[in-house]
């Protein structure tokens, strides 16, 4: 497992996820190679099965790494700038749906029915 959310905060104007962002991951992952090669770090560590189905409701829900920005409450953002931050999440989300209601239907390109 990989926590890539704790202490993460990306948008999509002012700190959009870039690929630089999951270079931990895959170095981590270390992908083509066995996993016995893999090696756990603060934010990559295996769990077993048996770990796994102990747990409460046995869902993949797994958190070991604390939020620090959680725990100091005067460390989070203003209510200002996490309003503004959703208003330009939510504008950016409609251009991207009023973009697909524009284009054609996949397949009919433009042609007309009758």
């Amino acid at each position: 497992m990989y926590d890539f959310r704790v202490g993460q905060h990306f948008t999509l104007k002012q700190n959009p996820l870039r690929h630089e962002h999951l270079d931990d991951f895959v170095k981590c992952y270390r992908p083509g190679e066995p996993r016995s090669v893999r090696i756990e770090t603060e934010r990559f560590r295996p769990f077993s099965y048996d770990e796994l189905i102990a747990r409460d409701k046995v869902n993949l829900d797994i958190t070991w790494l604390k939020d620090p920005s959680l725990e100091d409450a005067d460390s989070l953002l203003p209510p200002d700038v996490i309003a503004q931050e959703i208003v330009e999440d939510l504008e950016a989300a409609l251009s991207e749906f009023a973009a697909i209601a524009e284009s054609p239907p996949t397949g009919e390109k433009g042609i007309d029915c009758l």
